[in-house]
Order: C-alpha cells, then structure tokens, then sequence
C-alpha cells in the first residue's frame, strides 16, 4: 500500500530529474548521436536479414515468402568438407596472428617506452604509426611488386646470388606467413597507442625505488613494466578472440590466387564466393551468423577466466 501511494508522486519527479539531466548534457548527446545511428544502421539494423539463414531464401518470394528449413544450412556447414578445411584455415590463420601479430605492439611499446630522448621516441612512432593509414589495397599491392616473379627480390636475387625466380606468392607454404607479416607491419606501430598510454599511467617513482635497488632493465621491465599493462593486455586478448574467425576479408582476398586457394580460402572470402557470385544467399548468412555465436561464446568465456584469474575484463 505504501508503494503504491508513493510511486506516483515519485514518478513524475524521477522523470522530471532525466529530462534535466537530458537537457543539461544535450550538446554531449548530439557528439554521441552520430556514433549510435552508425552502429543502429549499420550493425543492427542488418541483424534483421539474419533471418535467411533459416530459409531457403529467394530473391523473387523475398524474405516473408521464403520458405523455412529450421536448421538446414548450419548443418551444411558440417557435412561439407570443404567448409570443414576453409574452417581450419581460418583457425589456422587466427592462432597465427595472436601468437605473432598481437605481441608485437606490446614488444614495441616495451622499446619505445625505453627511449630517453622525447624527440628520437616522437619521430619513431610518426613513422610505425604511417602504415596503418594504407588501405590494404596499397599494402598488397606493394608485396605484389616486390614478391612477383619479375619483382625487386628476384631480381635481386637474381642479381647477386644467381638464383632463379621463386614464384613466392604462388607457395602454399607462404600464405599465411605472408599475411602475419603483412599484419604486423601495417598495424603494430598503431596498436601501440593503447600500450604506451597505459604505460604513460605507471608512477615514474617505481622505477627510481628499483634503480636505487639496484634493479637491471629487464627487471624493471619485468616487475613494473609489464604488470602495468597487464589488465590492459587481457583485454584486448579477449576482445581479439571474439574475431578469431575474422581474418579480415580484404586482405586475404586480395592475396588469393588459385595456386594458395587450398590453403588461403577462410571463412570471410568462402562467404563472399558463396553468397555473392553463387547466389547462395541463406547458406552465406548461417555461416556468417554461426562466426558471430562462436565469437560471443569465446568473448564470454576468455572474460569469465580472466575473472578467475583476478583481472577486471571487459563487463
């Protein structure tokens, strides 16, 4: 009874009270307003069209025509094997860049945050920070020229050793190797920013109390350092393994020809062959839909062990 006599006099306060706080912050809102209709058009919105993955979708009877086939198309992706060895590339290819191209901007933030002079430290990370600014276009473009058989290091090796042209971007066994390497050069000397601004956090009285113990660089590496950036590093593991099955569509389409297609074909450019020039629409969708459950589920679990191991983690 007290409730109820109560919570009408309430309400209207409580939202008199959102209504100021709305209007106090109202230039804040409209700062924000563009990053929200981005993500409502653009990521949710599309969410309605995952619909098709449980049909067997027609463009001529359109979504509410098409007939349902429940599971049928994520069984597909089970019984194909061809699904199962693209499946394996991308696994492949994802463990690849964690264990080689995720540790690099920790391992380069460890050496910028150890150079004295400000001025060295600015002009080395202007220039590690330049290509990420290319598009992937430009990137493969410029292996293309200089891994080709009639490109620079044939021809050098030509040149001084004698060697005959090696066709390297026609190697299976140099694929994915290729496509590490190409990651960590665009893309290290970007990610640095977070790890040098967690860096920038550590009190500077640490390392003075270790120096005065006598502590070497690695040891104050060791014991202050990296500890420092510890909660950092787990988060971004975490929000990375939530794309473990996302090589990044452009990058590995541009690399593909059919001598590495065996080896080179993962889950985002066996979407695009299956959806976009065969038509299969509803059979693109279940594979694509099936990549974002497996990366909420590893997402939700890294995060629950980080908290079993003390870490703050992402929610």
């Amino acid at each position: 009874m007290l409730k109820s006599a109560i919570s009408p006099a309430v309400q209207p306060n409580r939202w008199i009270r959102i209504r100021k706080k709305v209007w106090k912050s109202r230039y804040m809102y409209l700062f924000v307003l563009p990053g929200l209709l981005y993500f409502l058009i653009y990521k949710y919105l599309p969410l309605l069209g995952s619909i098709i993955a449980f049909k067997d979708y027609s463009v001529f009877r359109g979504f509410q025509n098409s007939p349902w086939v429940g599971l049928k198309h994520f069984e597909r992706i089970f019984d194909n094997p061809e699904v199962v060895q693209v499946l394996v590339n991308t696994l492949v290819l994802s463990f690849l860049q964690i264990a080689f191209a995720f540790p690099a901007p920790i391992l380069l933030a460890l050496m910028l945050n150890e150079v004295r002079l400000e001025w060295v430290k600015r002009i080395i990370q202007s220039v590690v920070y330049l290509p990420h600014f290319l598009s992937w276009v430009v990137v493969v473009g410029v292996v293309t020229i200089f891994l080709r058989g009639e490109g620079l290091v044939n021809n050098l090796l030509g040149l001084w050793f004698g060697i005959e042209s090696i066709p390297f971007l026609q190697m299976p066994g140099l694929f994915k190797p290729l496509l590490v390497l190409e990651v960590i050069w665009k893309e290290t000397g970007w990610s640095t920013i977070i790890f040098l601004a967690a860096l920038a956090g550590v009190n500077p009285e640490l390392y003075e109390a270790a120096v005065a113990d006598g502590a070497g660089r690695l040891r104050r590496i060791w014991h202050i350092t990296l500890p420092a950036i510890r909660s950092t590093v787990v988060i971004l593991l975490i929000l990375r393994l939530g794309s473990v099955l996302d090589n990044g569509f452009e990058q590995v389409f541009l690399m593909l020809n059919p001598y590495v297609m065996d080896v080179g074909n993962v889950l985002d450019t066996y979407v695009y062959y299956k959806g976009i020039e065969q038509s299969d629409f509803s059979f693109a969708t279940a594979v694509g839909l099936f990549k974002s459950v497996v990366g909420l589920i590893l997402v939700i679990a890294a995060n629950h062990l980080a908290k079993r191991f003390g870490e703050d983690g992402i929610y």
